[in-house]
């Protein structure tokens, strides 16, 4: 294994505070917590319902470097692949309301889910408002009882969101507006080698040279099947078959299409899976209205990437083309 590190222990602590001095004043970090948090002029003058989320760490730059006007007022950073604490997310809420309440976008993983409503509990306790979306657009699990978990579709469900709460809509607006948005998200991923989680020193599980692993999730889980690599464009063919039938779509609806890298592959791959993508759905007659590339949902230094699209509805296109000022988008 080979990281540019320092001690293990020390990896989030150091993590965040460069993602904080990174950021020329616009971000902040809590004190005693890894809670980042917007410091920007408009957070100072301009009221609107709070955006928290976060998660385990080893996704960047997911959630801190999506902190910013126009996307989240704060992200809880935990250690690698492990769930923020409900302290360290009350922490958050505390400091991302300003008495027009605060909304928790939550990846659907047990760990988030709990620590997260523990959190809520505790914040409304405290006469804060507070409620809570859950994001579960992977589709390479078939609904169990945990049901499917929140991958790269997170960023898109932050992104869309973050426009709506700066346009002033309200916290029951933005809770409506993200189920929605969730409800017509989806995302399937694959792998052509595991992550490294430092504290574990080797990958996560093995694929030979010629084998690419479908339907991976962002913290090292193994997917559904093992096969023989393919072309960029078969692999684009296979996604789009699945991803396609969740949707119930019509010649009248728009797309957005997101490629998100998994951490090692480069962006000259993700463009040309993008090309093909793009291309397929050109001949089924599918309309694209908003496209993005890169490395945005990661799993540390796991090669492979993901496809997501959303069927948009009025607004949405126009929500993800705003300017936002984060790290990452």
């Amino acid at each position: 294994m080979k990281k540019i590190i320092n001690q293990v222990s020390e990896i989030v602590p150091e993590m965040v505070q460069g993602i904080v001095q990174s950021s020329n004043g616009l971000l902040r970090k809590l004190p005693d917590t890894q809670v980042v948090i917007r410091n920007d002029e408009q957070f100072q003058t301009k009221i609107q319902v709070g955006l928290v989320s976060g998660g385990g760490s080893g996704h960047e730059p997911l959630h801190a470097g999506f902190v910013g006007e126009g996307m989240l007022t704060a992200a809880v950073c935990g250690e690698i692949f492990t769930s923020p604490t409900p302290d360290q997310i009350l922490a958050a809420i505390k400091e991302a309301d300003q008495g027009q309440g605060v909304l928790l976008i939550v990846k659907n993983y047990s760990g988030d889910v709990m620590n997260f409503d523990m959190a809520k509990e505790m914040a409304q306790a405290d006469n804060i408002k507070v409620e809570s979306i859950i994001v579960d657009d992977d589709i390479s699990i078939p609904d169990s009882q945990q049901g499917r978990r929140g991958v790269a579709g997170t960023v898109l469900v932050e992104k869309i969101l973050g426009a709506a709460a700066r346009q002033g809509c309200t916290l029951e607006q933005l809770q409506q507006l993200g189920q929605q948005v969730i409800d017509n998200t989806k995302t399937l991923g694959i792998a052509l080698q595991a992550a490294t989680v430092p504290a574990v020193g080797h990958p996560g599980f093995e694929l030979a040279n010629d084998e690419i692993e479908y339907g991976v999730g962002i913290h090292n889980e193994r997917g559904y099947s093992t096969e023989k690599l393919q072309s960029a464009q078969k692999l684009a063919q296979e996604l789009l078959t699945k991803i396609l039938a969740e949707f119930d779509a019509n010649k009248n609806d728009e797309f957005a299409v997101l490629v998100n890298g998994m951490g090692a592959t480069p962006l000259m791959e993700q463009y040309i899976f993008l090309n093909n993508v793009l291309e397929e759905l050109q001949k089924q007659g599918i309309k694209v209205t908003f496209t993005k590339v890169g490395n945005l949902v990661t799993s540390i230094d796991m090669s492979g990437l993901s496809l997501t699209l959303v069927k948009l509805d009025n607004g949405w296109q126009d929500y993800l083309t705003q300017n936002v000022t984060t790290l990452g988008w």
